[in-house]
């Protein structure tokens, strides 16, 4: 007689591989449990090794050294914060800083949104070769676009190196991270809202106001921060074409000779809490346009544009 398989009880349930799992010993189960989680552990330790050189900034910002290097724990204090524009040399450069990054940014992304629309919405001749042409300042070497630009300004006889030609050289490696950003927008933008509005008679102008703008405003605000953050951010293009002027980057190159004080630090923290609330206003600015183009199509025919009758 062959054995059969013992059935369950009425009203009992069993469960498939339950008694494997039982047999299963802790370093077999805790090796499962990796495979299972390994993920998520991975993004975890990411997460912590991008997190930590803030962190020790951070607390570094309340350090009191001894002396001019500010490497050891000393002692706690809230002096650096409540002065931290205190150095001279530091605020200069600082402000220098923050000004060129705010001028190559609103030049860069003026540029470059027009570009993006160009490259997108139009057809011209060379267009292949101008979007090709458009990802060469991304890709090359900082030190080979540095030095191009520097032997640039040589050949055209720049009087002197300064504040000038650092703006031009950062608005020339920001327009294609802005065009890059911006076009990708465009590319998978939703068009029917645009051809409803021309529906109900909106001019290219208005309909460009109205719904274009502000469905790619998102866009365009991610490209401008992300042009803010390599400008201020830049040392390699900014050393070989500053001249006299001094960047928040050259200015901690050379302080790190002499010993970075810890004004650097709490400067460091401010740009970086003004980040994270520029991004925070990017999230919100990405999730209202998205809401903007989860309008169903029965509901195009709802939309009332100002000054269209």
């Amino acid at each position: 007689m062959s054995a059969t398989a013992p059935t369950a009880a009425p009203g009992q349930e069993t469960s498939p591989g339950r008694g494997s799992l039982s047999a299963e010993t802790g370093p077999a189960r805790a090796w499962r449990w990796l495979r299972e989680h390994a993920v998520n552990i991975v993004a975890i330790l990411v997460v912590i090794y991008l997190l930590v050189p803030i962190v020790v900034i951070f607390v570094f910002s309340f350090n009191n050294p001894a002396g001019r290097y500010n490497f050891t724990w000393v002692g706690f204090t809230l002096q650096h914060w409540s002065h931290p524009f205190s150095n001279s040399e530091l605020t200069e450069a600082m402000l220098t800083s923050i000004k060129l990054a705010l001028l190559a940014t609103v030049v860069s992304t003026i540029i470059g949104t027009m570009m993006a629309i160009a490259l997108v919405r139009h057809k011209f001749v060379g267009r292949r070769i101008a979007n090709f042409l458009i990802v060469i300042p991304m890709a090359t070497p900082e030190v080979v676009m540095g030095a191009s630009l520097l032997s640039f300004f040589l050949i055209l006889g720049t009087p002197a190196l300064g504040f000038e030609t650092l703006l031009i050289a950062h608005v020339m490696f920001c327009i294609s991270f802005v065009v890059v950003v911006v076009r990708s927008r465009l590319i998978g933008f939703d068009r029917s809202l645009e051809e409803a509005a021309k529906d109900l008679g909106a001019g290219p102008f208005t309909t460009f106001r109205l719904i274009t703008f502000p469905l790619i405003l998102p866009g365009i605000f991610g490209a401008a921060m992300l042009a803010f953050a390599l400008s201020i951010d830049d040392f390699v293009i900014s050393n070989f074409n500053s001249g006299t002027t001094v960047t928040f980057p050259l200015y901690i190159f050379g302080a790190a000779q002499r010993g970075i004080p810890v004004e650097v630090y709490v400067v460091a923290m401010i740009l970086f809490f003004a980040t994270v609330l520029a991004m925070g206003f990017a999230t919100w600015q990405q999730r209202r346009a998205e809401r903007m183009t989860s309008i169903r199509p029965e509901q195009e025919s709802d939309i009332v544009l100002p000054g269209i009758a």
